[in-house]
């Protein structure tokens, strides 16, 4: 099976597809709430999915990241209004440190194309 990379740099590509599997690297966003940072995220979870020939009714499995579980309510508010309704992934959702203290939350997304 080949092997695509979408947004290739020196450290990571910002998704690799391999066979009707797109993989993304962890998305975080920008902004100073949870709320903002997921809309930003998301929106790059999106540009990703299509520049791969998907989209997010075909997310398969999402893995999030909080830097404090605190903020799992506000993250869910976000997510529920991002979502596909009616194709909703697998999902795990834990507290962890991010790559910066400024990131409330990372998006690691699998799907199908």
């Amino acid at each position: 099976m080949s092997i695509k990379r979408i947004d290739v740099g020196t450290r990571m590509s910002g998704a690799v597809i391999h066979g009707n599997t797109v993989y993304l690297a962890g998305q975080v966003g920008e902004g100073e709430s949870v709320t903002d940072q997921c809309k930003s995220a998301l929106a790059e979870v999106d540009r990703l999915l299509a520049a791969a020939g998907s989209s997010k009714s075909k997310i398969l499995q999402t893995l999030i990241y909080l830097s404090d579980i605190s903020y799992f309510a506000e993250m869910n508010a976000a997510w529920e209004a991002w979502v596909d309704p009616a194709n909703t992934p697998a999902r795990a959702t834990s507290e962890a440190k991010l790559a910066a203290p400024k990131y409330k939350v990372e998006f690691i997304v699998t799907a199908a194309l």
